[in-house]
């Protein structure tokens, strides 16, 4: 049942999609979403298998011969003279991620209660942002540990060159 829409909720983060991998012990697919702005976090949110497969046909450009769920879902937006505005992950309760769609038409904005899943494969058929609740990621996103830039790679083989230039064989000696 559609909610009221209440506008852009305060707190929500773009995201983007990274991709799709698979979780390394249950072999599940998952969806990993990156936060537009600093500090980068990450998100991961477990899909099933029909719906992986339509968030990376949908990524991908691919069209079906015979619509997806996500492309009937995509066209009747439209027939209806609709637009999907955004995306939004809004809670995690009880360990599963909740989303909603925010819709526009001639009726007015509509929000509608949804599995993310679903509601990015959508998205990505429509171009639609995704959002997540800043909540969200602070309960279950992850900070990408930051890798050393070129400069710092280089100081560091700089001071061991410098180091291996001032040792003799002998400073090995027992």
């Amino acid at each position: 049942m559609p909610l009221a829409y209440r506008g852009f909720a305060g707190g929500m983060k773009p995201v983007e999609i990274v991709g799709l991998h698979l979780e390394a012990t249950t072999n599940t697919p998952l969806v990993l979403l990156r936060e537009q702005d600093e500090p980068h976090r990450l998100l991961s949110i477990l899909v099933g298998d029909p719906e992986a497969i339509a968030i990376g046909a949908g990524l991908s450009g691919e069209v079906s011969v015979r619509p997806l769920t996500h492309d009937v879902m995509a066209a009747l937006v439209e027939t209806l003279d609709a637009q999907v505005e955004r995306v939004e992950v809004t809670e995690l309760r009880d360990g599963a991620f909740v989303a909603e769609l925010a819709l526009t038409g001639p009726g007015g904005g509509r929000r509608v209660a949804t599995r993310p899943s679903d509601a990015i494969a959508l998205a990505v058929r429509v171009h639609a942002p995704l959002f997540v609740s800043d909540e969200v990621l602070a309960e279950a996103g992850t900070v990408p540990h930051e890798a050393p830039d070129d400069d710092a790679i280089d100081d560091a083989v700089d001071e061991f060159r410098s180091f291996l230039e001032g040792v003799a064989p002998d400073d090995f000696a027992a």
